[in-house]
């Protein structure tokens, strides 16, 4: 099917919000992977389009919406997703994100319950403490090059797939990979707000509050998803399922495989 994609701006706490909408039916607020926007999402907005109104935020810094100059936490991401639900009169709707934005989704569920309906999670990240979330986002940044301001360089697919394979869908294409770095440009030297964001987000503790259902998706070869059971215990209404075939980006990747789980939990 043809998918007309509007846009528009949430005026918001923390500036204007940029967002992609389509489709039609029971809201779904869309959130997005550290260091891309809502353009990386549109495979999945398209999928989920026949049965769902989607609607997909920039954080900010991120894509087009507004930047700020201090550090974000979790929780004020998700209070953009539901500032942008205001903006556009959605009372409420489903939430859903990959990676950052499977927390972002927790929290919002946890944190505006009122709003939020149900939560799907897709490759929640964890960390466990501090010590392994300053290591681990060391080691991303290590793959992340950057010109000697610190400005976003672009990589090309032979570099990811050498350096940072974990990070890649299974078989990106260069349309990804030149989405990817447009994302790095606009973000610019904002780039690690979110996964400071993440480093600091308690996500056992936003599990355990969580009042709503929860579907946690992971792909197959996900390199958190040894946490999986760790995280499901916390939340005793979680449905954990895999996606085979999957890795990162799953949200780009597995677009069709994700929506049809979606239609399937949500009935």
């Amino acid at each position: 099917m043809d998918v007309v994609f509007d846009r528009g701006l949430a005026r918001t706490f923390a500036g204007h919000i940029h967002w992609r909408a389509c489709g039609a039916g029971p809201v779904v607020m869309l959130t997005h992977i550290n260091q891309q926007s809502s353009a990386l999402m549109r495979e999945l907005m398209t999928a989920l389009a026949p049965d769902f109104r989607v609607v997909a935020i920039d954080y900010p810094s991120h894509g087009h919406s507004d930047h700020i100059d201090w550090q974000p936490g979790i929780e004020d991401y998700a209070r953009c997703v539901v500032e942008t639900m205001d903006s556009l009169g959605i009372g409420r709707a489903i939430a859903m994100g990959e990676a950052v934005g499977a927390a972002v989704s927790i929290a919002a569920g946890a944190l505006h319950a009122d709003r939020i309906e149900r939560v799907v999670a897709i490759n929640t990240p964890f960390f466990g403490d501090a010590e392994t979330a300053r290591s681990d986002i060391a080691d991303i940044a290590k793959v992340r090059p950057s010109d000697p301001t610190g400005f976003p360089a672009p990589r090309s697919i032979g570099y990811l797939l050498a350096n940072d394979p974990l990070h890649a869908p299974m078989a990106p294409t260069q349309d990804w990979m030149d989405r990817i770095n447009v994302a790095q440009f606009e973000i610019g030297r904002d780039r690690w707000q979110a996964m400071g964001a993440l480093a600091k987000f308690d996500v056992l503790a936003r599990l355990a509050a969580l009042p709503k259902p929860l579907l946690m998706l992971y792909g197959e070869h996900f390199i958190y998803g040894k946490h999986r059971a760790r995280l499901a215990a916390a939340c005793p209404q979680a449905e954990v399922r895999t996606v085979e075939g999957g890795r990162f980006c799953m949200s780009w990747e597995r677009a069709t495989d994700i929506a049809t789980h979606l239609r399937a939990w949500a009935r």
